[in-house]
């Protein structure tokens, strides 16, 4: 019997401890069972066609089951409209102009993530 196609496929930087702890908080909620964690990092992971895996290192994509990507803010929304101890944060992120401030705040972030993710790998290990 096939496997049902996950309702999303993450695509994550797996490399990165900050990362990895994010998703690893995700992949054990309940209804992540409905949820593939790709790590991209990983050579042998392969990505669509329209995602490099540049991309895919440098920014957080989603994809939703009807093939769209999502990405950045917006990634997270969809993650989070699909863990049942998540939705009501999906429910406040569309609330209009929402998703927008927490682009926003995710593109402030992206800079400082290599610094943040290796003060977090030490403060692990």
């Amino acid at each position: 019997m096939a496997q049902p196609e996950p309702a999303l496929t993450v695509y994550y930087d797996g490399a990165c401890p900050l990362c990895r702890a994010e998703i690893g908080h995700y992949s054990a909620q309940p209804g992540a069972g409905a949820i593939c964690f790709l790590d991209v990092s990983a050579q042998t992971n392969e990505l669509p066609p329209e995602l490099t895996r540049e991309q895919a290192l440098a920014r957080f994509h989603v994809r939703l089951s009807d093939g769209r990507l999502a990405s950045g803010a917006q990634g997270f929304v969809e993650i989070w409209k699909t863990l049942p101890r998540w939705r009501w944060a999906g429910r406040l992120a569309s609330l209009p102009g929402v998703t927008l401030l927490l682009e926003l705040g995710y593109r402030v972030f992206l800079p400082v993530r290599p610094y943040l993710s290796k003060a977090f790998g030490k403060l692990r290990s």
